[in-house]
């Protein structure tokens, strides 16, 4: 069967173009997913949905899907695991995504990092943490190895959910992200975890505050660093805490304002093994730890421990 009349549906246009129901929805994320649909259907797809936007019941439809074909991983003893989805990497700014999940793990609590190997152009986390000596899980029981270990565990998108990894590709193609970035974000691929959801644009935050609010989900919601779940080392974000759905006003982190009165220490280069050498040296103490990062690391520490 076609995905004509959901394209007819929302690929009129920003302002013509209508949201699916969340059973329609559904139905054309399984299609996708399941590779029934052309690679012309599939581009008309990722268009569409670029200009029209998704809904929370869109997105909730789609998670729906793309869990359908996630790895299972069962949530560990102890701290709820906190989810980092690492999708965009370095582009102008040094990716320290690999910095926040080691902070995290050396502290007990289990960190999963998701996201490509390799992505032309940017630098990835998981190239840095293969210059850090980490190499990515290739299955749930490596990801358990690693929590034991006291270690983050970082897993290819295509060994977590490789449907999905297919969907992400057609950036490539396109030139474009699709509704697959989004999905990935929102993955709750741990039971139980802090989802740690970043957006690059001011209107993403609103679709994606519904569905966190929607799904009653534990997720900390903030304006990502080039993309990347991880704070600006350069002034301090904010950072919207929800609690089974419900906004926290008092966990979450006001923005910085103003004007920047002293920079950080960076790494003099954004390529992996500059990064890394970076990340050692602060975990090291021989550099600091800027205070953006630090406020993140402590604040996820706190929505880790149980509720009370």
């Amino acid at each position: 069967m076609s995905i004509a009349p959901y394209l007819k549906t929302i690929g009129r246009g920003k302002d013509g173009a209508r949201p699916l129901n969340r059973e329609q929805a559904l139905d054309l994320m399984q299609r996708i997913l399941a590779g029934q649909v052309s690679d012309l259907e599939l581009g008309g797809f990722a268009l569409a949905m670029r200009i029209k936007g998704e809904t929370a019941v869109e997105l909730d439809a789609f998670v729906e899907a793309t869990m359908q074909h996630t790895l299972p991983i069962a949530a560990a003893e102890g701290p709820a695991a906190v989810l980092l989805p690492s999708y965009n990497g370095a582009r102008k700014l040094p990716n320290l995504t690999p910095l926040l999940a080691l902070l995290l793990a050396r502290e007990g609590v289990p960190v999963l990092v998701h996201g490509p190997l390799e992505d032309p152009g940017r630098v990835t986390s998981a190239a840095i943490f293969a210059a850090l000596g980490h190499a990515p899980c290739a299955d749930a029981a490596a990801v358990h190895a690693a929590w034991a270990a006291q270690r983050p565990a970082f897993i290819d998108t295509a060994v977590l959910n490789a449907p999905l990894a297919r969907l992400l590709a057609v950036r490539r193609v396109l030139g474009l992200r699709n509704s697959g970035h989004t999905v990935a974000k929102l993955l709750p691929a741990v039971p139980g975890a802090v989802r740690v959801i970043n957006h690059t644009h001011p209107e993403y935050a609103v679709s994606l505050s519904q569905y966190l609010l929607d799904t009653a989900a534990d997720a900390v919601l903030m304006r990502g660093t080039e993309g990347e779940p991880v704070a600006d080392a350069r002034r301090q974000a904010r950072m919207d805490v929800y609690r089974s759905g419900q906004r926290d006003e008092a966990r979450s982190l006001k923005p910085q304002e103003g004007t920047l009165t002293e920079l950080p220490a960076l790494p003099a280069a954004i390529d992996a093994a500059s990064t890394a050498r970076h990340i050692e040296a602060v975990l090291a103490g021989t550099l600091p730890l800027p205070a953006s990062i630090d406020a993140q690391r402590q604040l996820l520490l706190e929505l880790t421990r149980p509720k009370l």
